[in-house]
């Protein structure tokens, strides 16, 4: 593993690409020094770009002030001889995106993208890096397909199923046989600020297009297991899913209930849960959290607002853990929809692939 990486970020001017420009600004791996995004950003500096849109509570970092913007599709063969690989977060069309990532891997650049387009294709791992860190030699297969040496994509889940699936993974010693998930969720996930979107004021819309699919098929592929090159997704649990927009600027919340093979006890679960750790935490990578999973024991927490920036955005937060009437047990959590559920779980899933090897 090299002590230093060039990367650049696609799609740099949207809410995600602004949170990857924050996170890496100080990365000790990482050096951004290509920014790109749709020809209207291109030739102005970063600052010109995101003018009146920056979003972040944090300032534009300066290292990233001047550098000319570059058009991410245009540019492709200038971008990839410059970094080692990308962040990708472009705001396209699925098709268009699905084509434009192929394009980065087939010129030798690994790709880590926070969008859905490739989620679905087998032999493109989607990795929550302390779930299914395995599934990363599926990138073998990929680049026998691609006809890439280096190249490859690597994709991060659903920002709505980022708290839900690691609660829930720890628990699969006990044969969990379904859950159910309501979901509440940051208006950042959508893109928005208040300043943008002043309807969701005082407001609770209980429909976000296509998120219930993703929420109820995704985790499956995350518990699947890996067969002659591909990720052949898990038959269980039975996952519902009911996903609703709330006024809240940052952090997704879910209500959880679950019922088992074997019914666990409740102090054994949050026992499970305390001490569960990943490969990222075995790695001592820059961006894991020390504790991934926190439990906590008030009954009015985890709450958005306290605890979202927990670990710097990318712990998990549990609580209200307890025996249910229909299901075997339910509870509550939380987790930064678009640190640990968007650029900062790309950062980390692009520091354990290049701790593997995958990069060099």
């Amino acid at each position: 593993m090299k002590n230093n990486y060039k990367v650049g970020i696609i799609g740099a001017t949207g809410m995600v690409g602004q949170r990857f420009a924050t996170l890496l600004e100080n990365h000790p791996w990482f050096e951004v020094v290509v920014l790109a995004a749709s020809p209207r950003s291109c030739g102005k500096t970063y600052e010109q770009a995101v003018k009146g849109r920056w979003a972040m509570q944090a300032p534009i970092p300066e290292k990233l002030k001047k550098i000319i913007m570059l058009d991410a599709v245009a540019d492709i063969e200038k971008i990839t001889s410059t970094v080692d690989f990308v962040f990708s977060a472009v705001d396209m069309k699925k098709d268009e995106i699905k084509a434009l990532e192929e394009k980065y891997a087939k010129a030798e650049c690994p790709v880590f993208s926070n969008n859905s387009a490739h989620r679905a294709t087998a032999d493109v791992p989607m990795i929550i890096p302390e779930i299914n860190a395995d599934h990363a030699v599926v990138i073998n297969a990929q680049r026998k397909r691609l006809g890439t040496k280096r190249g490859f994509i690597s994709v991060k889940s659903n920002c709505s199923l980022q708290s839900y699936v690691p609660a829930l993974h720890p628990l699969f010693k006990f044969g969990v046989t379904k859950a159910l998930a309501c979901t509440y969720q940051a208006i950042s996930g959508a893109g928005k600020t208040f300043d943008s979107w002043p309807e969701m004021m005082d407001n609770v819309i209980p429909y976000i297009g296509g998120e219930e699919e993703k929420s109820e098929k995704e985790p499956l592929k995350i518990w699947g297991t890996v067969k002659d090159g591909m990720i052949i997704p898990a038959t269980g649990p039975s996952i519902t899913t009911q996903c609703l927009r709330v006024p809240v600027s940052d952090g997704h919340m879910a209500a959880v209930f679950a019922s088992f093979e074997k019914k666990p006890a409740i102090d054994e679960i949050i026992d499970i849960w305390k001490n569960f750790k990943g490969r990222p935490q075995e790695l001592n990578l820059p961006s894991a959290p020390k504790q991934f999973l926190n439990y906590f024991t008030e009954n009015d927490r985890p709450q958005t607002k306290l605890d979202r920036d927990l670990e710097g955005g990318m712990a998990v937060s549990i609580g209200r853990l307890r025996e249910d009437t229909q299901y075997d047990i339910k509870f509550v959590c939380l987790s930064h929809n678009t640190v640990r559920g968007a650029a900062g779980g790309g950062i980390l899933m692009a520091e354990l692939l290049c701790a593997e090897g995958y990069v060099d």
